[in-house]
């Protein structure tokens, strides 16, 4: 069953260190089998609380996905970022009606 890991933005005090963790961070998470599916763009809030950013990667498992995170390549692109930056972070298995 594949697996998303799910980053919901609440702040971004600097576009500069969000855009160097990407860079850093990108070829670390294919390199675990993901794809991206959303990264930023245009987006309406119809219910809820409006982030400023969304990010949805699709792993392959959800060992790979822990993997990922918890790998220090994936946290040293993280240091980048993360003093300027707040998020809420899900690693969640997939639902197919099939």
């Amino acid at each position: 069953m594949k697996v998303y890991w799910i980053a919901l933005y609440t702040r971004i005090s600097s576009q500069e260190n969000i855009k160097k963790y990407g860079e850093k961070v990108t070829e670390v998470l294919k390199s675990y089998g993901a794809k991206p599916l959303v990264r930023g763009g245009k987006f309406k809030t119809l219910e809820g609380d409006d982030y400023p950013r969304t990010v949805i990667w699709e792993f392959p498992s959800y060992e790979q996905a822990i993997k990922c995170h918890d790998s220090k390549e994936y946290q040293n692109g993280w240091a980048l970022a993360k003093d300027t930056t707040d998020r809420n972070l899900q690693i969640i298995e997939g639902f197919s009606t099939e």
